[in-house]
This record gives structure tokens, C-alpha cells and sequence, in this order.
């Protein structure tokens, strides 16, 4: 089942190659795909190996606490359908960069959104890799979880560098029917043990017997929240990130510039909100059901957090149904780190490489692409470098609630004030973007879960903090500095989010 689908998608990308040539593309697929297309590609791209095998896990390990990044996960796309998709689309080329720099001074601007999305891509990917490796490893007695990240690696890599936006596309749009198929099927499984009584599923829930980390058994209740977030600060903060954090996102704004025009882009957010929830709503039924089918035990004991939901396949489907839930959590993991890889490739090639060293214009033609994929090389070998140095036991949901904070703290603030605040200026968006990144990064290094006991920021999510100083940050460097031609084009950059007027065009066949 892995073979048949690295070969399925390997196919796609032959025949895709053979269409990416020229920017338009292999950037942005031609900005011919449709509405329901790209709803289906952004759900692919977003139903991550945070949310199949992390969630599933935290779930199954902790209850509640767990189920609220299901939560936070699928409430924040409202954010992105009233606020960023249409204007996004309108206003910009290839990446969020482009919008910033249409009424702003582009150089510097470009540079701080270029290293704000290649972190937040890496974060993100390294997440997926570690899910990657964990799954092989379990899957294929023999190999080691190092092996897997790197074969995971150079595949995603070669989706990139040889197929562009339009196999990374066709990738997602498998992945996602794969995965609602594999997790309507193993939702009916669970509910089947308990002959779809949904009131005796969640009785169960009430008394599940763990071992204690001294080594005694205990009894819980995963229905309480408090088990991961003694702290209710906590629990705000890990939804401020979830909450704000999709719409600064890099390789979900990407999907935006792939389809025609802002309605297409407005309608694929809502086709994409729709499979989403649906899903979400099943991670109840494989977390919770690993948790009472199971145990948290047995889960630690096989796997770890993140073999939760394909250990549940095997308990209750048998080994094929187990190889085809791994199969299609390997092409999840696929699908998203391919989303990553070209997000933070385009954002270097097209806003650093062509913007800011080449002032806009290429040497000769299919530069900025080939430096696309030279960049895709890199940003790959860096994922799989941190990935193995962080290794297996790292709970990949975790990971990815680091990134959305990172993404809330730093991309959010500048691309809300330059849409909406006519005063926004050059000055703040970088004051913005690189105080977010630093203030979300600092605050990640100083909580508990990289300082332990002698942590000096108590909490595990940054958001609650880096936020607010994210938005603080964008407005005082506005107010410290006076720049008249931003304000001159506000009006412009108005008409053009709101209306369309001089949007980019789908490219001919």
C-alpha cells in the first residue's frame, strides 16, 4: 500500500513536470485550479500528522485537553474566510510578501516575510517528518526511524523540485479523500464496539486506568479538562495560536494564489472549512476510542503518542486496514511536507532571491523557478537534519502548536494593518514581523518544555504573550516613522482586494 502510493504519486508528478514550465506554473499551478479542487487540496495540506497521528494520540493520552486543538484547529479557518482569503488573492502574485509589497517599500519588507515563512515552514515541516519517521519505523520491522526521515524527505523533495505547485495540488487532493475514507471507516469501527450507542461510548470515558509516571495505577476521567493544561492560561494560549495562527500560515495562504479569481478562493475555504469539521469531529472518535478500546498504556507501550490512531486501525481492522490507515497517514505527511517545501521555496526564490537581490527582475528566463528548487533541496536536508536530532519521542501536535504561534505572532499583525490601517508604513511591517518572530521563538525557549522546572515563561504555548507583542511591535514602528506613499496607495490596495481590479489571471493551457 506505501508503494503503490509513492508510485500513484510519483506518476503525477512525471506528468505534472512535463505541464510546470514557466513561473505561473510552477508557483501557482496556473491559477487554474477550481474552487471545490482547491478546498479538497487545502484540507489535504492542512489535515497534517499533527492532526491524524498527534491529536489522536493527545486524546488518547490525555482526553479532553487533547480534543481542544481539534478544536482550535478547525475554528480558525474562519479567520481565513472573512479576513485573508479574497484579499490575498487580489492583491498578490505568488506569497504573502507580494500583498505587504504592494504598498509598501518592497525590499525590506520582502526580506522579513521571506524569513518569517521559511521558519514557520521549517517548524512545521520538521513536525511532519518526525510523525514520518515514527510511522515507517513501526511499519517496516528493520528500518530505523532516521532511514524513514530521510526517505520521507528526499520524496517530498522530488514532488517539489520536478512537479511544482500542480503535483503538490493533485498530491493533496488524494491525500484528503484518502483520509476521510480511512477515518469515516475507522469512526464506524469504533462506534460499531459500541453498537453506536454514543452514550455508552462516553460512559466509558469517565473511569480509564493509566500508570502514573512513579509507577501507580490511576484512574481518569477523560471527559474533565486539567489533564494536559493544569493551567487555564495554558488552554487560552494554545487557542490564541490554533485561533490566529492559520491565517499567517505560509503554505495555506500559497493555495490561494492557485485558483482563478477571490470568489473561487472564498468558495474552496468554505468547501475546505466543510471536510475539515468533519474530520475534527472523527478525531473524538479515534482518540477517544484508542483511549477506552485500548488504553493509554497500550498506546505508550506500542508506538508512542503519535500510533494511536494506526494501532486502533489494527486492533479493530486487522493488518490490512492497519497498512492502509499507515499508508494513508504516510500520504498525509507527504501532501503537507510537499505544501511546506514549496511554500517557504517560493517565498525565497520569489521574494529574496528575484525582490530583494535582483530588484525584481530576472537575469534570464526560468531563473527564479530552478532557484525555487535549488531552495526546496535545502530546506528539505534542514527538516530532515533537526528532525533526527530531535527524534522519535517529540509529540508531532506539540511541534505544529509552536508553529501557529510563531505564524499568529509574526504574519498575522502586518498582513491585518496592511489591509485595514492606512497609516501601516515599511517601518512597522518589519519592526512587525521581526519582533514576532523573535519575541514567539525567545518565549518557545524559555517554557517549560525546553527548560523544565527553571522555565522563566510559565507557559507551554507563546501566543498568549507573543501576540500582543506582535501587534504592539507592528504599531509603534508605524507611529515612530512617516511614509507618505504607503498611505498614497492604501486607497488603491482597497479597490484592488475588494474588487479584483488587476488581479492576476489564470494562465492559458
Amino acid at each position: 500500500m506505501f508503494l503503490a502510493f509513492v508510485a500513484a504519486t510519483l506518476v503525477i508528478t512525471y506528468f505534472s513536470a512535463r505541464k510546470s514550465s514557466g513561473a505561473s506554473a510552477y508557483f501557482a499551478a496556473g491559477r487554474r485550479i477550481t474552487g471545490w479542487q482547491n478546498g479538497l487540496a487545502v484540507a489535504g495540506d492542512y489535515m497534517s500528522a499533527a492532526s491524524f497521528l498527534g491529536i489522536a494520540g493527545m486524546i488518547a493520552m490525555n482526553g479532553y485537553d487533547g480534543f481542544m486543538y481539534s478544536v482550535g484547529f478547525l475554528v480558525a479557518y474562519l479567520t481565513v474566510l472573512y479576513i485573508v482569503a479574497e484579499p490575498l488573492r487580489n492583491s498578490g502574485k505568488y506569497t504573502m510578501a507580494d500583498m505587504l509589497a504592494y504598498r509598501l517599500s518592497p525590499k525590506p519588507v520582502r526580506a522579513a516575510a521571506s524569513l518569517s515563512t521559511l521558519t514557520v515552514s521549517v517548524f512545521y515541516m520538521i513536525a511532519q517528518m518526525v510523525g514520518a519517521g515514527v510511522l515507517v519505523r513501526q511499519l517496516i520491522p528493520g528500518i530505523s526511524y532516521e532511514a524513514a526521515v530521510v526517505g520521507v524527505g528526499v520524496l517530498m523533495v522530488v514532488y517539489v523540485v520536478f512537479g511544482g505547485m500542480l503535483a503538490t495540488t493533485w498530491v493533496q487532493i488524494i491525500k484528503a479523500v484518502l483520509l476521510m475514507s480511512g477515518s469515516i471507516f475507522l469512526s464506524v469501527l469504533v462506534l460499531r464496539e459500541y453498537q453506536f450507542d454514543l452514550g455508552k461510548f462516553f460512559t466509558q470515558l469517565t473511569a480509564i486506568e493509566s500508570t502514573a509516571p512513579d509507577g501507580t495505577k490511576v484512574v481518569r476521567n477523560f471527559l474533565t479538562p486539567g489533564l494536559i493544561f493544569k493551567n487555564p492560561w495554558d488552554q487560552i494560549s494554545l487557542g490564541m495560536a490554533l485561533l490566529f495562527g492559520t491565517a499567517g500560515l505560509p503554505h495555506i495562504l500559497i493555495r490561494f494564489y492557485t485558483v482563478p479569481d477571490a470568489k473561487t478562493a472564498r468558495s474552496s475555504v468554505v468547501w475546505a472549512m466543510a471536510i475539515i469539521g468533519l474530520f475534527y469531529i472523527m478525531t473524538t472518535f479515534f482518540g477517544f476510542g484508542a483511549a477506552s478500546l485500548m488504553g493509554p498504556d497500550y498506546v505508550q507501550a506500542n508506538g508512542g503518542t503519535n500510533m494511536a490512531a494506526p494501532e486502533l486501525a489494527r486492533k479493530l481492522g486487522g493488518e490490512v486496514f492497519f497498512a492502509f490507515i499507515s499508508a494513508v497517514a504516510f500520504a498525509t505527511i507527504l501532501a503537507v511536507v510537499a505544501g511546506l517545501t514549496i511554500s517557504a521555496s517560493t517565498s525565497f526564490a520569489h521574494d529574496f532571491f528575484t525582490n530583494v537581490i535582483h530588484h525584481g527582475k530576472e537575469h534570464r528566463p526560468g531563473q527564479e523557478v530552478l532557484v525555487a528548487r535549488i531552495a526546496a533541496f535545502v530546506v528539505g536536508a534542514l527538516a530532515i537534519v533537526i528532525a533526527i536530532i530531535l527524534g522519535p519521542s517529540v509529540n508531532v501536535a506539540f511541534l505544529v502548536g509552536l508553529a501557529f504561534a510563531v505564524a499568529a505572532s509574526a504574519n498575522l499583525p502586518v498582513m491585518l494593518f496592511s489591509i485595514f490601517w492606512k497609516r501601516f508604513n515599511t517601518n512597522g511591517a518589519v519592526v512587525g514581523l521581526l519582533v514576532g518572530l523573535a519575541s514567539s521563538i525567545l518565549l518557545i525557549l524559555i517554557s517549560p518544555d525546553f527548560m523544565g522546572e527553571n522555565a522563566i515563561f510559565p507557559l507551554k504555548n507563546p501566543a498568549l504573550l507573543s501576540i500582543p507583542i506582535g501587534f504592539l511591535a507592528a504599531i509603534i514602528g508605524t507611529l515612530l516613522s512617516k511614509e507618505v506613499p504607503s498611505e498614497d496607495k492604501f486607497v488603491e490596495l482597497q479597490v484592488r482586494a475588494n474588487t479584483g481590479l488587476g488581479a492576476e489571471k489564470a494562465t492559458e493551457h
